[in-house]
């Protein structure tokens, strides 16, 4: 089963359309298995951010003053303000990702945001960490009958059920993504074994995990622990100005991450052990076989005390070492051979 894997542009575009597209071009690298030479799934989606600045913060928190290296404007407010792309903008972000090959997700943070389906249908509707309890705004997204993707970074298990009672109103088509909304996430708080949990107890729902670790392994531990679905931001150059950029995947860590991901789902397999096909030639070279462990003449009997064990592995296996006590040598055997039938009767 393929892992849908969504790069999260959120506000690393810093305002621009331009530099969307080209974290677009990013998520639609194909990654390459080196050791093989194998083409890979690239990502299969991005998403994108929409705020209503009037249903943010309260105005006193807008107008605060805002001076840190990765301000966009003198108060919070405006820098918000810089962040935030059109509708007509996102339409225009969306057709790049279709032209793409990419589904496009889209986070609303505001009733009043969905008038951006006039526009467009996005293939997803995601529910940021802080909107799980909003729960109006939840109404009306699914409404929609759009997909949705909820994310329980700052939930507990009443916040979740809140949300799909409220959801399940209208539709049940939901994927839930385990989260630490902590950013930088700490190793030792993440605690993947919510995904097991969630697969437990909501076994209905597709079942995710969203990342805020730094680096790649976390995200595709989810993957080998059973996450469906994986979101993760990404960004072209994490030296540029932001609050999400340090925190994000550069180029490298998209293309290896996601060559990780598609190698594990390859690698996962199916609950059953078996001698795989491609292991025969090494078997036989390798395995051992009944061999002589003393010159046997022509007439004697073979007995246990005249044997021991020898690769290649294309003879009698030592739990079917009663195919061969007991028989007797057609012709001399010479010391450390394999007791081939051929060789006894």
């Amino acid at each position: 089963m393929s892992t849908y894997v969504i790069g999260e542009i959120g506000q690393n575009h810093n305002g621009s359309v331009e530099i969307a597209k080209l974290i677009i071009d990013l998520a639609s690298k194909v990654p390459i298995d080196e050791v093989f030479g194998t083409k890979l799934r690239p990502m299969d989606a991005v998403k994108m951010t929409k705020r209503d600045l009037q249903y943010e913060l309260t105005d006193s928190a807008m107008q605060r003053p805002y001076d840190n290296p990765n301000s966009f404007g003198k108060t919070y407010g405006e820098h918000r303000e810089f962040l935030e792309l059109s509708n007509d903008e996102h339409f225009e972000v969306y057709k790049y990702a279709k032209s793409k090959n990419l589904e496009f997700v889209e986070t609303l943070c505001a009733p009043s945001c969905l008038s951006m389906l006039k526009l467009f249908s996005p293939d997803r509707l995601k529910v940021a960490s802080r909107d799980l309890s909003n729960l109006p705004l939840l109404s009306a997204m699914a409404e929609t009958k759009i997909p949705m993707i909820l994310s329980t970074g700052m939930a507990d298990k009443r916040d979740l059920d809140l949300a799909l009672e409220t959801i399940g109103k209208y539709h049940s088509n939901v994927s839930i993504l385990h989260c630490l909304s902590q950013y930088p996430a700490e190793h030792e708080r993440i605690n993947l074994n919510t995904i097991h949990y969630l697969k437990d107890h909501y076994p209905k729902y597709s079942i995710g995990y969203s990342d805020h670790s730094i680096g790649i392994f976390i995200p595709v531990a989810a993957v080998a622990m059973g996450a469906e679905l994986i979101e993760k931001h990404i960004t072209t150059d994490r030296t540029m100005k932001g609050t999400d950029q340090k925190g994000s995947l550069g180029p490298e860590g998209v293309l290896r991450m996601m060559r990780d991901i598609r190698c594990l789902e390859q690698a996962k397999g199916k609950k059953d052990l078996y001698a795989d096909d491609s292991i025969a030639a090494t078997r036989k070279k390798l395995e051992r076989s009944i061999a002589s462990r003393i010159d046997i003449k022509a007439g004697d009997v073979i007995t246990e005390d005249m044997l021991h064990l020898l690769s290649p592995g294309d003879g009698v296996k030592w739990a079917d070492k009663n195919l061969v006590l007991g028989k007797t040598a057609k012709a001399h055997i010479p010391k450390n051979e394999i007791l081939y039938p051929k060789l006894y009767s």
